[in-house]
């Protein structure tokens, strides 16, 4: 399995919204740091923002914010936005499929029980687990404007 870079960039704009928390990012801040062309980036926001999972502002002081803490964003959801309308194999596509075993194959079935577990563990998964105390990720995602408390130096 693999997922698209769509789904890829997803949960990058997302853990970077996250990081930022409290502010408004620009989505070509997202796409510099996070080493991705600003097309793509803009293509995922759209999808990320009618997904109901961040919120855009328009104008000049605009830019994008998570539309709920990052505890009720469930990883599971996200992905299910991004992939669910690229089917796992042919024969997950009733209209497309022309898989001469689609009768007699048992793989398919297994396929979909391993494809629930899959988003089952997701929907486990919430942004918040992606990002809290993760000073690493804090490190490489948060605007020098933004103090990371979770991971800022005692002193």
């Amino acid at each position: 399995m693999r997922l698209t870079t769509r789904t890829n960039l997803a949960s990058r704009v997302l853990m970077f919204c996250a990081v930022n928390e409290g502010r408004l990012v620009r989505s070509g801040e997202v796409a510099e740091t996070c080493n991705a062309s600003a097309n793509h980036i803009a293509r995922v926001v759209n999808l990320l923002h009618a997904g109901g999972f961040i919120e855009t502002v328009r104008g000049r002081t605009g830019g994008l914010r998570l539309a709920a803490p990052p505890e009720q964003i469930s990883m599971g959801e996200v992905f299910r936005v991004f992939e669910a309308d690229i089917p796992f194999a042919e024969c997950f596509d009733p209209e497309t499929n022309t898989c001469p075993l689609i009768g007699t194959c048992r793989l398919r079935h297994a396929l979909t029980r391993a494809l629930a577990a899959f988003y089952d563990e997701l929907d486990r998964l919430t942004l918040a687990d992606l990002v809290e105390g993760n000073c690493g990720l804090h490190g490489l995602l948060a605007l020098p404007e933004v103090l990371g408390e979770a991971c800022a130096a005692p002193g």
